[in-house]
């Protein structure tokens, strides 16, 4: 199944398939579980996340707003 990342200069971003959903993550940290990819992206380009370390800001970080712009691996 698929899965995107997207690397900053703060860390990496990613949408990824878990138990039937997407979780969207930062490093290794669980943000939010949805039902498809496209709502995890639209909660992080509006940083509607939960908190990420350090105060970051998710909505902040130039993620692009186009998955297709995101890297696409399979697990």
């Amino acid at each position: 199944m698929a899965y995107w990342f997207y690397e900053t200069q703060w860390g990496t971003f990613a949408i990824v398939p878990k138990t039937n959903r997407f979780v969207a993550m930062f490093e290794d940290e669980e943000l939010g579980s949805y039902h498809s990819p496209q709502p995890a992206l639209d909660d992080l380009l509006g940083g509607h996340t939960s908190s990420l370390p350090k105060g970051l800001d998710s909505s902040q970080m130039g993620l692009p707003d186009d998955l297709s712009d995101w890297t696409e691996a399979r697990r």
